[in-house]
């Protein structure tokens, strides 16, 4: 399992990537040869005709005989963006449990091409750096961790996540974030302290199922928005339904919602929480995509923009470094002592040496050089997975272009049935999410998200290529 910064190559392979997208080497003009390139890199010709295949494989550059390598014409994408989903307008229950279940029940099956469930490859992740520190800790101060922690979790790890906040101008104090089993508990926490059953959730639409799942399991019912896939919810729907529905709470991703991908600009941020602040309506956010970015800067959460401290924010390491170690947190504000209440009856603390770990590993200074190396990496996920839906899906297919984050999704030309393609696409080695399960009103089942968690390779191109295969049968009403 690699957790190392990147190879030589690769390094080389990304420093002309870039040049590419700066303009500096445009399209058709000749690269700096082999030689050429070696020398002002320092490296050897052989590391730098390594680097040159890969970008020829990913369609960066391309070879001519007899005349070295050229910055590839790429064409021009045929995908549109989908449109403002319309969804209902009206607060429902919500009844997506079976399916979620499902779901989850293939997502880590190895057998399948992992295009479902948002679960970064193991690969990519650095476990190997977070398990010496969980060897370390374990062995210097084992038994000082196998004990229940404080209420709002390790000290030092809340140090390390108020000192990361400041960043990106969130003034927390360590006392201000309390420790959660991932973000599901997270939000779990922040919704049972702000609502009681039967209460409505105003949520994005589509939205994360595993949030819909929550709003279920509590009991709560759901007002879906409508939500642009670049800019996020439409701002009048939100007020109209403000003024016309009895609203508890609203829970909106910070950055990169899911399945989306897209962000709220900062302005429109500062709208939402003015309009929120006139109708005293609390703001649950989910920024676990947050440091994904594939920008020069990183998003700024709500809370960080809010004056009127009426946010809980919400977050945690399981899409950038740890899924199994679960480890979250939330900002809850003067919502914290009745947060810290239904964390006892919950689950009475998260486990002590997983925090441990996880603060020994934010102190040593390789958390960063390692969202460097996989935001690289699901950006050009991305990237190949919109090449090769736009070479093999159907015309009329509109894909999105997440600005981080690492799923992508997809709406496909009507009549399709992304429900009936899902158990047939388990049967051919295949997983993916439909797009049903992604609203709490049945809607979007001509629609579908691709997880990008996975370095490219050719099992997933030919994942894709696949599933194309069979909505086109699909779509020509012959078998799939």
């Amino acid at each position: 399992m690699r957790t190392d910064p990147l190879y030589r190559y690769e390094e080389l392979a990304t420093f002309i990537t870039n040049l590419v997208d700066k303009g500096t080497l445009r399209p058709g003009s000749r690269a700096p040869s082999l030689r050429q390139i070696s020398k002002q890199q320092r490296t050897s010709l052989t590391t730098a005709l390594q680097a040159y295949r890969m970008l020829e494989d990913r369609g960066v550059l391309e070879a001519k005989p007899q005349s070295g390598f050229f910055v590839a014409k790429r064409p021009a994408l045929s995908l549109e963006t989908p449109s403002m989903t319309k969804p209902p307008g009206k607060a429902t229950s919500v009844s997506v449990s079976a399916v979620v279940m499902q779901l989850l029940e293939h997502a880590s099956n190895p057998k399948l091409v992992p295009l479902g469930c948002a679960v970064p490859s193991a690969e990519l992740l650095a476990a190997d750096r977070l398990d010496r520190s969980l060897a370390r800790v374990a062995r210097l101060k084992g038994t000082q961790y196998n004990i229940y922690t404080v209420l709002r979790g390790d000290p030092r790890l809340r140090e390390e996540i108020a000192r990361r906040a400041s960043r990106w101008g969130q003034a927390l104090s360590p006392d201000d974030i309390a420790i959660t089993c991932g973000c599901t508990e997270a939000l779990t926490l922040a919704l049972k302290t702000v609502a009681s059953p039967g209460d409505t959730i105003a949520i994005e639409s589509p939205t994360y199922f595993g949030l819909l799942h929550i709003i279920e399991t509590l009991d709560l019912k759901a007002l879906e928005l409508p939500t642009d896939a670049n800019s996020g919810i439409d701002l009048g729907a939100l007020e109209k339904a403000l003024e016309t529905t009895p609203i508890k709470a609203c829970l909106f991703a910070s950055s990169f919602n899911n399945p989306l991908g897209c962000t709220v600009p900062r302005e429109k941020k500062i709208a939402i929480l003015e309009l929120l602040a006139k109708y005293r309506i609390p703001l649950i956010e989910d920024d676990i995509y947050g440091d994904i970015y594939f920008g020069k800067e990183r998003p700024e959460p709500y809370m960080a923009l809010d004056r009127w401290e009426n946010t809980i924010y919400c977050s945690s390491f399981s899409k950038t470094v740890a899924p199994g170690y679960r480890v979250g947190w939330l900002a809850s504000g003067r919502h914290m002592q009745r947060v810290l209440e239904n964390k006892v009856a919950f689950t009475l603390c998260s486990p002590a040496l997983a925090q441990a770990a996880m603060a020994d590993f934010l102190t040593s200074g390789g958390y960063d050089i390692h969202l460097r190396r996989i935001r690289r990496t699901f950006e050009d996920n991305i990237e190949q997975m919109i090449g090769a839906v736009d070479r093999t899906f159907p015309k009329g297919t509109k894909a999105t272009r997440p600005a981080g984050g690492f799923v992508l999704w997809l709406e496909l030309p009507r009549p399709f049935d992304s429900r009936a393609l899902f158990t047939r696409a388990l049967a051919r080695g295949i997983s993916f999410a439909p797009g049903d399960v992604f609203s709490a009103t049945n809607r979007y089942r001509h629609c579908l998200r691709l997880s990008g968690g996975f370095p490219w390779s050719p099992r997933i191109e030919k994942g894709i290529k696949t599933l194309a295969e069979m909505i086109h049968a699909s779509l020509a009403g012959g078998p799939a």
